[in-house]
């Protein structure tokens, strides 16, 4: 009888990224014409300008806001039961989160909308796990090379997941398509995501005892990142990007919108034209770069290089110019965001990847939670200052990995990718 031919566990991975991925990028064009757009806003009209940046500030904080509680408990749980399981059970809950979303912009309910993100965005360690996944079966020579082949996940979905957002609300494509008809189709994806990842994934980790899950985790991972001597500095970075990531991510569709009046259609393509950007980082640049640096060494320029390339966003005053600055954003984040996981992955053991992985997407998840409700109000002085900030934050990431991050620590991740 002839052997059953082994499933590769890198190819699994990448496609259940790439599904999440275009699952949480379709929603980006959509979301500020539901609150900042008169004409398409789920918002009573008396509702004041002030009040809907408020709203949809906290509206992008929420999916984060919750993914910090969700994302610890999550890769907790993966250590303990397996990859796979919990895998399973979080894109039934983000399955569950995208068909509320429709209905909730159908019945004009915010309350629902809120939940709505939620619960996907409590189920959003799914990344974090899958990540996991990705660490069990790389070899110390491979984590840099495979986080960018997994960055190109993200890359692709960030073309389709926007592009496709854009489209499929736009009535210049089809008369009944709405802000509503991405979440179905993002819902289907997420179906098709769950039937692929129960027959196709392997199971990568062996479970092992781990400690009790909590809604508190997400509090103590803080702390234990406080405590880890050995990641202080490379964690207080990835806090420090992070947050002026948020801020760039979450309002560079606001600054389309207001800046350029671009629709949604308009928006998705931006953000498909970055994902290609990525693709074309982390598929190729990362990988070859890879070869001849050690994470550290190109994270020191790929930081202040993004910091850079963000400000530069603001500099176009016609629309076709975005097209020129907007490459070197995706180039620079697609540099920075694997060679970070790395550097992380490397100065854990191979037995609490699943928790390490959780601590940085604690850290992660809080730091997109604050600047959408910080920004929610800078929007009301000036809808460039969201952007100036995200400069600032990543430009104070790149100071503190660049000065701090001592060859003590550097050394470890360097033996690790000789």
């Amino acid at each position: 009888m002839a052997e059953k031919k082994k499933i590769s566990p890198i190819l699994a991975i990448f496609i259940t990224v790439f599904i999440d991925m275009v699952g949480i990028g379709i929603i980006i064009p959509i979301t500020p014409g539901l609150f900042l757009n008169p004409d398409h806003s789920i918002l009573s009209p008396e509702i004041s300008q002030y009040t809907r940046n408020i709203l949809y500030g906290f509206l992008a904080a929420t999916f984060p806001f919750f993914q910090f509680f969700g994302a610890p408990i999550l890769g907790t749980l993966a250590d303990r039961f397996g990859r796979k399981r919990i895998l399973q059970i979080t894109l039934i809950g983000t399955f569950v989160g995208y068909v509320l979303f429709a209905f909730a912009i159908h019945l004009k309910l915010v309350w629902l909308l809120f939940f709505a993100r939620a619960l996907p965005g409590f189920m959003g360690g799914n990344i974090s796990i899958a990540l996991a996944a990705l660490a069990d079966v790389s070899k110390p020579d491979e984590k840099a090379k495979n986080f960018g082949i997994i960055g190109m996940a993200f890359g692709l979905g960030f073309i389709i997941g926007p592009t496709m957002g854009g489209l499929l609300s736009s009535h210049d494509m089809v008369s009944w398509f709405n802000a509503a008809t991405p979440l179905y189709f993002t819902a289907f994806l997420t179906l098709v995501n769950m039937i692929y990842v129960y027959k196709q994934f392997p199971e990568t980790f062996i479970p092992v005892a781990s400690t009790q899950p909590s809604l508190l985790t997400g509090f103590r991972n803080l702390r234990k990142a406080i405590g880890l001597v050995n990641m202080r500095v490379i964690l207080l970075t990835i806090f420090l990007q992070a947050l002026g990531w948020s801020f760039f991510m979450q309002f560079n569709q606001v600054y389309l919108l207001q800046k350029f009046q671009f629709n949604s259609r308009q928006i998705g393509m931006v953000f498909g034209y970055l994902g290609i950007w990525v693709i074309i980082t982390q598929g190729g640049i990362t990988r070859q770069l890879a070869k001849r640096f050690a994470p550290p060494q190109i994270l020191k320029w790929s930081l202040i290089g993004l910091a850079i390339a963000i400000l530069l966003v603001l500099v176009p005053q016609q629309p076709y110019l975005l097209y020129l600055v907007n490459p070197f954003v995706a180039i620079f984040q697609g540099l920075t965001q694997p060679n970070q996981t790395s550097i992380v992955s490397s100065l854990g053991s191979s037995e609490n990847q699943g928790e390490i992985l959780g601590i940085q997407q604690s850290l992660q998840s809080f730091a997109y939670t604050v600047p959408p409700i910080i920004a929610g109000f800078l929007l009301n002085f000036d809808v460039r200052l969201p952007i100036i900030v995200a400069s600032l934050m990543t430009l104070a990431g790149w100071m503190i990995f660049f000065f701090y991050f001592k060859t003590s620590h550097q050394s470890v991740v360097e033996v690790a990718v000789e």
